[in-house]
């Protein structure tokens, strides 16, 4: 897994929705050895995605950890708190390739699963491929540096 560096630890985070498939990520990712900072929701019970995504992002945005990871019911209002963040690229993926994109053209350093939408096991593969592939850059560091908003 190339993203992921020894004295890194990914961010986690979920609301209920997310909440099954987050536990199971963080069992999955252990078991190749990689740490996680879980930044919650530590239960099944009704709560607002923005309480758990702000702390995850801080954390990625800061160098606390990397990459994160984010899970709602679609995906959308988590990465959508996520994206508010400047130093913060979530993307919202469902399938292998736009995983990899996601990394290669945009260097995304969050992934973003729509828990309502996507299954364990391909949410493991998303996962996988996330880790394992790198930024491009070339043209595309050009683009992503446009991205951020000049304050």
């Amino acid at each position: 897994m190339t993203i992921i560096s020894n004295d890194k630890t990914v961010a986690i985070c979920s609301d209920h929705a997310g909440y099954e498939l987050k536990n199971a990520i963080i069992e999955h990712l252990a078991n190749k050895g990689i740490k996680c900072k879980d930044f919650g929701t530590h239960s099944s019970d009704s709560c607002d995605y923005p309480d758990y995504a702000h702390p995850c992002a801080r954390a990625v945005e800061s160098g606390e950890c990397y990459p994160g990871i984010a899970i709602c019911g679609t995906g959308n209002g988590i990465g959508m708190t996520l994206n508010k963040h400047q130093g913060i690229r979530a993307a919202l993926c469902w399938d292998v390739e736009l995983a990899k994109l996601a990394r290669e053209h945009n260097d995304a350093n969050v992934l973003v699963l729509p828990a309502r939408f996507i299954t364990v096991d391909k949410a493991l593969e998303v996962v996988d491929a996330f880790f394992a592939t790198p930024f491009e850059g070339g043209r595309h560091a050009r683009r992503v540096a446009k991205i951020r908003i000049e304050e």
